[in-house]
């Protein structure tokens, strides 16, 4: 006869491995995350990934210098003394006169004086000089250089990405609650700038019993829904402005969640980012142990 408290024992060892089975991921979802997150690397560090932004300058009306010169209005952290001359006139439109003896490019041609176009038909002007290459974006309505360089510190020093273990009870199917209309909010950025978004619906799930709420921004009507989030672990175990997570859109009411493939925005690797924060909706108030942790690596 096995004695009572080594049956006990027994009984105890076999419910916890039985547990234990359950909640192992599957092998095939382990593998296409563990792919999922080499690709991401991998647009990171590439020479034109997010660890290359060196400057995000705002442009004033009139002439703006360019140039690692300290009397340039912006000045560069690499690249020529003197770049050129952007002009912003009173309509927002931008043009470059650069420096000849710069060497410089714009999409790959030796121009002297070009618009910056931001969305052209192959895509926004680049001014290349060596590593270096900017282009214009605008932010919060205002004009900026966004400037990159293949050879920046933040790329070469590349610390990796940590993250929490899988846990498959962090990949959540949603009920898709939509809203007839659509809404509008205003969505504030990290540099404290506000744009309208449009807000499709919400997607309402369960965990653990609670009932949780999280509402999609709306990028494109050919881009996934994508979710600005927050929780109770921001600005300790995770990034503290938020996380993005990404879904297909839904069908037959329902969508999935997967908190596991939850990413730290751009702003957590380089200040020269505008990220999007979360809607006060969108910061829950559990902690999701799950997908990426804080970046390690130098950030200012």
């Amino acid at each position: 006869m096995i004695p009572r408290v080594l049956l006990c024992g027994l009984l105890v060892l076999s419910v916890r491995s039985a547990t234990a089975a359950a909640a192992a991921p599957d092998p095939a979802y382990v593998a296409s995350l563990e792919r999922a997150r080499a690709e991401r690397v991998e647009r990171l560090t590439r020479p034109d990934g997010w660890l290359s932004l060196v400057g995000l300058h705002f442009l004033a009306p009139g002439a703006n210098t360019v140039g690692t010169a300290a009397d340039n209005q912006i000045v560069l952290t690499s690249g020529p003394a003197h770049l050129g001359t952007v002009m912003l006139d009173e309509s927002g439109r931008a043009t470059i006169t650069l420096n000849p003896a710069a060497d410089a490019r714009v999409n790959g041609r030796q121009l002297l004086s070009v618009p910056l176009d931001e969305t052209g038909a192959y895509g926004p002007t680049v001014v290349t000089c060596g590593s270096v290459t900017l282009f214009l974006i605008e932010r919060g309505g205002r004009k900026a250089l966004r400037v990159r360089d293949s050879e920046s510190p933040r790329r070469k020093h590349f610390a990796g990405i940590d993250y929490f273990p899988i846990d498959p009870s962090w990949r959540v199917e949603a009920t898709w609650v939509p809203f007839e209309p659509a809404r509008r909010i205003a969505i504030r950025n990290i540099l404290g700038q506000e744009s309208p978004a449009l807000i499709p619906g919400k997607a309402v799930f369960e965990h653990d019993g609670q009932k949780l709420e999280l509402l999609p921004l709306v990028e494109s009507a050919d881009e996934p829904l994508f979710f600005v989030i927050a929780d109770a672990t921001s600005g300790e175990e995770t990034y503290e402005a938020a996380r993005f997570v990404y879904a297909d859109p839904p069908r037959n009411g329902k969508l999935v969640l997967d908190f596991n493939q939850a990413v730290n925005p751009p702003c957590a690797f380089t200040p020269f980012a505008t990220c999007p924060l979360p809607p006060k909706e969108n910061r829950l108030p559990v902690a999701v142990r799950a997908g990426e942790k804080k970046y390690r690596g130098a950030h200012d």
